[in-house]
């Protein structure tokens, strides 16, 4: 993990690699949490034995959750320390290439895109992240975020 405290280390952050988090088991009791907390119960998501026959092969993960799942998975990326406040601002561009079926692992590849100054004596940054399933050549997501931080 890297560690950037203050606004001069975020600033420096600009154009670095973030690596890659630990991996995270789908689990079909995290599907079906999910599920419930967001009222989203189609088959494709809860229902393992239906889903074998439909066209993924099983269950797989809401992209919703896939992208929710960002936020723990970036916390093994980076820490911020030092600041006032810092925010989620919004997500820019956001896709999901690649389904991910209930019993995968995933894990997040980040990248500081680019670090301006904000009004407020803060920073915005741009995050690229990456959701990688273990074994399969495409992303289940890629998202874009942005993050505000204030001293």
């Amino acid at each position: 993990m890297i560690t950037a405290t203050g606004l001069d280390e975020i600033r420096a952050l600009a154009g670095k690699d973030l690596g890659h988090s630990a991996w995270l088991d789908i689990t079909q009791d995290r599907v079906n949490t999910f599920a419930d907390a967001t009222d989203d119960h189609q088959w494709i998501h809860t229902d393992p034995e239906k889903a074998k026959d439909g066209p993924f092969g099983a269950a797989i993960a809401h992209g919703y959750l896939t992208l929710s799942l960002v936020i723990p998975l970036f916390n093994d990326l980076l820490g911020i320390q030092g600041t006032k406040m810092s925010i989620n601002y919004g997500l820019e561009k956001v896709r999901f290439p690649s389904p991910v079926k209930v019993g995968a692992r995933i894990r997040l590849a980040g990248k500081v895109a680019e670090v301006t100054d904000v009004p407020g004596d803060g920073v915005q940054m741009v995050c690229d992240f990456a959701v990688e399933i273990d074994g399969e050549a495409k992303p289940a997501c890629v998202a874009r975020a942005v993050y505000r931080h204030y001293a």
